[in-house]
């Protein structure tokens, strides 16, 4: 019974590790919680160079990024079918891109990716949120270095926030940022 009370502090710990690995949504919960907006970068504005990603249309026509700089929030995730925690965060992508589509331009882009399996991905799990893939050089400044990144900037071009990691994106705590922002 001793031994049972000294370690119980270190058994809930493991145990709560332990859920942390098994369940991975309880992560982003807990994450979501105590950090509901992961980075804002006031400082950091992408130029018109960053912005110059021609993109071939996956499920929508082909574009160049920056025909849509100037118009609304600009939502853009870097993501690929091989990513485990891509795929975790599309459920929520969808359901952001459902509700949000009139006040931001979604651009997810399929990165070290096929197209023929980025298209089967999207039929499989019925996602129509606009994807493509990059047809010229991605600079320094949005190429990310881990998947998924997402960046959300304003009309302007300013990183209103950016996420290197999977997130809930249709939590409450972003669309009360993205409310904050669009008004």
């Amino acid at each position: 019974m001793k031994l049972l009370k000294r370690n119980l502090l270190n058994i809930i710990l493991v145990a709560f590790v332990a859920i942390l690995f098994i369940f991975p949504e309880v992560k982003l919960k807990i994450k979501d919680l105590f950090f509901p907006v992961a980075a804002i970068e006031n400082a950091i504005t992408l130029k018109d160079a960053d912005y110059d990603i021609q993109l071939k249309g996956i499920n929508v026509p082909d574009t160049n990024l920056k025909t849509l700089k100037g118009n609304k929030l600009v939502f853009l995730n870097f993501w690929g079918t091989w990513c485990p925690p891509c795929r975790e965060e599309w459920p929520a992508i969808q359901k952001l891109y459902d509700s949000r589509k009139d006040k931001i331009d979604f651009v997810l882009i399929a990165m070290q990716d096929e197209e023929g399996k980025v298209r089967k991905f999207l039929k499989d799990n019925n996602y129509t949120a606009p994807v493509y893939i990059a047809q010229s050089p991605v600079t320094n400044n949005v190429l990310p270095k881990v998947f998924p990144t997402t960046f959300l900037l304003d009309k302007n071009g300013r990183i209103l926030l950016k996420e290197d990691a999977s997130k809930d994106w249709n939590s409450k705590s972003v669309h009360d940022f993205i409310d904050n922002v669009t008004k």
